[in-house]
């Protein structure tokens, strides 16, 4: 058996629903975003869109409706249709603790046991009134779902309608019976017709009204309120306004090459409405209207005006205020704002618009390679994202990224601090210094913009080693140096020739210091003295002798966190910490010390040194730095140890009490904590070691991302003028000035295209990636294609043209589609060269590898199919073989091999060239002396070969229908051998190796599926079963399976027993998915752990988690086995602590002396590891 542990990395970004109301609040205006399997609700603010709530959902979500009940509540309700027709409504409110909380108000499955699903998808309409709910799950029936008020399940009824082929229908507002409109199409064309449902009856009758041969492509109606009513349809040529009279209003649209997708009124009359169409285009529809001879208003014209270009939009939603949001499955989502013109008419007009704000939406993903770009053995994924002009690749990375903006030389940096000196411009607040100490010696950097001086400063000491300094209250800079401390005035860059000078007793030195705003903590070795500072003054309050050398210390203020006795904070003013950071001017209540010999953390109450806690951190490791910090509310005790341990605790502020102790490999050295919060970031934590890392909170959980630096001895905040809101890294040669990417999980950083990337490889010889993409050039008055607008392949520096290009095309403004290969370089993104293939001729797959017996040099190798628009399959292929010459920047051309179909999939197999050509697999030798490929052997029995990936001497082939198969090729007899196939009907989408016996694929229905070489042969052939093993339904469609993973290599360990072959997949709505084998004793204990989660966690909507998992097609529907949700998993990590111990109540655990009760801590530090393996 194979057991698996599936988990989502990155969520799914591509947007397919957006709408608006008052869903949290009365008063709260909010935006609801559908994101396949979760919902986002937003409240929108001055500031734009602020995250409030997400929601997830056990199912593919196709219809999402805000309605408002009358009479009955001052909120909207949420109806949600899930793609297994599983329908529920849903409500928001605050709990006690002010927590916004989802409750499911109805819900029900609303299936029918027969039932052809209609080919243009699910339609959802809500009555106007809002007492009914209208859904066409199957051809030629709508289901009605009356809206109970009291009631908890749905019930809904069945209509038979003679309209099949529906593709839009809509609510009529006026009517004082329920009364639809409906778009649909027969052998005579598209109409629209109104039914009016009887609701008592159970049945429908003809409406008043109907239109017969509308536009061809009619598919979009808008109904109008009252009192205009009617409808709007939306065609691919025109808009016509339609009511129950004989008029009839149409106008053209501008564009009749792109269909409209999706609209929004920006008006509640719906005056003026929003268009959006396939290549992104926007329009404003204005409505005008006049009154007839008896003063009932009437629709008297309408005007279309283009507005600009956006993501290309699968929904739309006014906001307020001139804000639009534009949802797009096919792009990055964006928000944008009106500029408004006066028309003369008294009513404000828009012509243009501007982009406020864009959302990173990753999907679809259609291919992806994993590289490690940094050689730091941190994985990076490259994804080919998005489509049509929208298209990029997306390069994304477990970890934080610093971008270097200046560096200098300086070695055996032991400390670094910024401050304000004052040789800045008068009343300045940025850091105009920075203060770095050596062995022997500390440096005093002068910044006047982007150039840097080493000065002297009167009153500082730069003779010794400088343990601490900072800008301190009332003006003034503290310097602590391993003999003294000395309180200097800053008096505009002046210095201070009076400094206050304190040195301990009986020329002791000091070994460790720390301070903020008002106070100081520093240690004469296993003396700990505390002072007060104030203005001019240095107050010595306590000095304490411990029983050990004093290792660390920590004095930092923990914010958010207010005593009791202390009520002079709101006047406090505004200071620069330590790190540079502005927080306000609190002093300290506790203090953390960590002591050698005994390897203690203590925690002491200020400024009376009374021990609160005391705890071992290791038995033989010493402490080599502790910090004392707030995130999201919650006060933690970090300690790094010598071995590169961090131990980090839960703090009570009010009693110092330290509990829930947890250890985390950071690396195998020691560590220095350094706490920082740039402008407007949260609060974070820098771990300088050789591996760096920062660590922060998310859902009030502790994340550590890693850091693209290969080592990092110290570092601050630096916020000067030249470098505003950066950071000052020093490693053993360098210092370094530079940013640091937005504090977050996984980094997506984007490469525009502006063109659709199909497929993409890397090359390590020559690092660069190969890119397969696809644009749309538009034929000039000269018959040459021209770009539409400019792309990757339109701005490569280099172009090379195949020799059948068509040098001129007969129809003026048609559509050309010209396919290309890129070559990329792999650090500035650049497109080096760009292939041109031949007219007609798809790029299909492309990879990197070395042919024949030399392994030094790699070439490219692309599959090709010429596609004509009357042929249903393509009858003709290339592959063509190229080597690319970086120095020289040539893509050089060595061989082409001519195919008779389309080349779906290319692999590398004993130095020859593995390609599927329609429904054959064939071997192609290389044959190094005339750098040819030649046949070597061919192997039929496929519908449609689409994916193959090899192993050794093994192929693994996903077919159309056919599932999967496993291949041996023999290369001293020259043939491909069937040694394995799974009999099921499956059709797949994606496919990989997991080892020789074991395989895994996706399928078209969003399952996943793992199999297996059965060990005994059929008796009836000689091919081995494919048994499925494993089965999971991910809930979206995966495109790409790649080995490899996103965090650090060996620095993940776990003590549950997970194998080290991590897979990775990508889907079309832009999540990324990590699957990790499982030893079966882990599997076990995580079934049982799943179990109990499913049982104890409530789902919106009352889904179970068994039936959103189970594996299911058209053919038949089976419980999940073989895979661990890891997503349900790593949600136990967000339960309270009651909840916690009733699941981990009796769950047990295999160790050295049997079977045992697993704790609760222990239960959370599993499942936190494994929350770590993505």
């Amino acid at each position: 058996m194979a057991f698996q542990y599936v988990v989502t990395a990155q969520k799914p970004t591509a947007v397919t629903k957006c709408i608006s109301g008052n869903f949290t609040g009365p008063n709260d205006r909010n935006l609801l975003l559908a994101k396949n399997n979760k919902i986002e609700v937003y409240t929108i603010v001055a500031e734009g869109l602020r995250p409030i709530k997400e929601i997830p959902i056990y199912g593919k979500i196709t219809v999402m409706k805000l309605f408002r009940p009358r009479d009955t509540c001052h909120v909207d309700y949420l109806f949600i249709l899930t793609d297994r027709y599983h329908g529920t409504i849903l409500y928001c409110k605050q709990n006690g603790d002010k927590r916004l909380e989802v409750i499911t108000k109805a819900s029900g499955d609303l299936s029918d046991p027969v039932g052809r699903p209609p080919d243009s998808g699910i339609i959802g309409i809500i009555d106007p009134r809002s007492k009914l709910i209208g859904l066409r799950l199957y051809e030629g029936v709508i289901k009605f779902l009356p809206y109970d008020i009291i009631g908890e399940e749905l019930r809904p009824f069945n209509v038979k309608v003679e309209q099949l082929n529906m593709v839009d229908a809509q609510f009529l507002h006026g009517s004082t019976e329920p009364q639809i409109a409906l778009i649909f199409q027969n052998t005579q064309g598209r109409h629209v017709h109104t039914l009016q449902i009887d609701e008592r009856q159970k049945e429908v009758k003809p409406g008043p009204w109907g239109k017969e041969n509308i536009d061809s492509e009619a598919q979009i109606l808008i109904s109008m309120p009252v009192p205009l009513c009617g409808v709007i349809i939306i065609g691919q040529s025109s808009v016509t306004y339609q009511n129950h009279g004989p008029k009839h209003i149409s106008i053209a649209l501008p564009d009749v090459k792109n269909t409209v997708t999706c609209y929004t009124p920006i008006d509640g009359d719906c005056s003026r409405i929003i268009l959006g169409n396939q290549a992104g285009g926007l329009y404003m529809l204005v409505v005008k209207t006049s009154f007839d001879d008896e003063g009932v208003k009437m629709v008297e014209d309408m005007q279309i005006s283009y507005l600009g270009e956006v993501s290309i939009p699968e929904s739309m939603c006014y906001l307020d205020n001139g804000v639009v949001y534009i949802g797009s499955r096919l792009g990055d989502s964006q928000l944008i704002k009106f500029n408004t013109v006066d028309t003369g008419s008294g009513e404000p007009g828009v012509n243009s618009f501007k982009i406020l704000e864009n959302f990173a939406n990753i999907g679809p993903i259609v291919d992806m390679c994993v590289v490690d770009l940094d050689r730091q053995g941190q994985n990076q994924l490259v994804t080919c994202s998005g489509a049509f002009k929208d298209g990029s690749l997306r390069v994304i990375r477990n970890g934080i990224g610093i971008h270097d903006h200046a560096s200098f030389d300086l070695k055996s940096v032991r400390g670094m601090w910024p401050l304000r000196v004052g040789w800045g411009p008068e009343g300045s607040t940025r850091n105009d210094s920075l203060i770095i100490s050596s062995i022997n010696h500390t440096r005093v950097l002068k910044f006047f913009g982007e150039e840097v001086e080493e000065k002297d400063l009167v009153g500082f000491d730069g003779d010794n080693v400088t343990l601490h300094t900072a800008n301190v209250c009332h003006d003034q800079i503290v310097q602590i140096s391993d003999k003294e401390i000395r309180i200097l005035n800053t008096r505009n860059g002046l210095g201070d020739e009076q400094a206050i000078v304190w040195k301990p007793d009986g020329n002791k030195h000091i070994t460790v210091a720390t301070g903020n705003c008002k106070q100081l903590l520093i240690a004469c070795g296993n003396e700990l003295h505390y002072f007060e500072i104030e203005k001019r003054k240095l107050n010595q309050v306590v000095t304490k002798t411990l029983a050990f050398e004093v290792a660390c210390l920590s004095i930092d203020p923990l914010h958010g966190y207010r005593d009791e006795d202390d009520d002079d904070h709101e006047d406090d003013e505004m200071m620069d910490t330590e790190d540079g950071s502005t927080s306000s001017n609190l002093a300290a209540k506790l203090c953390a010390v960590g002591l050698w010999k005994d390897n203690t953390a203590r925690i002491y109450q200020v400024p009376t040194f009374k021990e609160l806690h005391c705890d071992v951190l290791s038995t033989d490791i010493i402490p080599r730095s502790i910090a004392l910090v707030n995130f999201e509310g919650i006060h933690y005790c970090l300690s790094s140890l010598g071995d590169g341990n961090l131990v980090y605790y839960q703090l009570d502020p009010n009693t110092g009490v330290l509990s829930d102790k947890k250890t985390i490999q950071l690396t195998t050295c020691p560590t220095v904590l350094r706490v920082f919060s740039l402008q407007g970031g949260p609060t974070t934590v820098f771990a300088c070691s050789d591996r760096p890392s920062v660590i922060y909170s998310s859902n009030k959980k502790l994340v550590i991302s890693n850091v693209n630096l290969k080592r990092v001895n110290h570092m601050c905040v630096l916020d000067s003028d030249g470098f505003q809101n950066s950071l000052a890294i020093a490693n053993e040669e360098t210092v370094v000035l530079g940013t640091i990417d937005a504090i977050q999980k996984l980094h997506i950083r984007k490469v525009e295209m502006n063109e659709c990337p199909r497929r993409i490889t890397y090359q390590e010889e020559t690092r660069t990636f190969a890119v397969s993409a696809t644009r749309t050039d538009v034929v000039d008055a000269h018959g040459k294609a021209q770009p539409v607008r400019e792309c990757a392949s339109s701005r490569a520096k280099k172009t090379t043209k195949d020799a059948n290009i068509a040098s001129n095309y007969e129809q003026i403004n048609d559509d050309v589609v010209i396919n290309n290969l890129l070559i990329f370089d792999e650090v500035s993104w650049e497109v080096l060269h760009a292939y041109q293939f031949a007219t007609n001729e798809e790029a299909l797959s492309v990879m990197s590898c070395c042919l024949g017996e030399d392994t030094t040099t790699s070439y490219y190798v692309v599959g090709t199919a010429f596609v004509y628009p009357d042929e249903t399959e393509p009858r003709n292929g290339r592959i063509v073989v190229f080597k690319y010459l970086p120095s020289e920047n040539i893509l050089e051309v060595i061989t082409e091999k001519q195919v008779k179909g389309a080349v779906y999939s290319l692999c590398a197999i004993k130095g020859n060239v593995l390609a599927s050509v329609n429904n054959t697999v064939s071997i192609y030798k290389w044959l190094p002396d005339e750098k040819v490929l030649r046949t070597e052997c061919n192997r039929q029995g496929n519908v449609m070969a689409l994916y193959m990936k090899s192993r050794n001497d093994f192929v693994l082939v996903g077919d159309l229908m056919r599932s999967l198969s496993v291949l041996n090729y023999k290369h001293v007899e020259g043939n491909l051998e069937e040694v394995a196939r799974d009999y099921n009907p499956n059709w797949m989408t994606a496919v990989e190796i997991i080892d020789d016996e074991t395989f895994i694929g996706a399928e078209n229905f969003h399952n996943i599926i793992v199999c297996q070489k059965q060990q005994v042969p059929d008796i009836e052939s000689d091919s081995v079963r494919l048994n499925e093993v494993g089965s999971f339904h991910v809930g979206d469609f995966i495109n790409a399976f790649r080995h490899g993973t996103l965090v650090m290599k060996n620095v993940v360990e776990t003590e549950l027993k997970t194998k080290e072959n991590s897979i990775l997949y990508g889907t079309v709505a832009g999540s990324i998915g990590v699957v990790t084998g499982l030893e079966e004793e882990s599997y076990h204990f995580l079934f049982e752990l799943q179990k109990r989660l499913s049982k104890t966690m409530g789902s919106v909507g009352n889904i179970q988690h068994d039936s959103w998992r189970s594996f299911c097609t058209v053919r038949k529907t089976e419980v999940s086995r073989g895979f661990i949700d890891g997503d349900l998993i790593e949600t136990f990590l967000d339960l309270p602590r009651h909840d916690k111990q009733k699941i981990a109540e009796s769950l047990q655990v295999k160790d050295n002396t049997g079977k045992r009760n697993v704790t609760v801590d222990e239960l959370i530090k599993k499942v936190e590891e494994l929350s770590r393996l993505h």
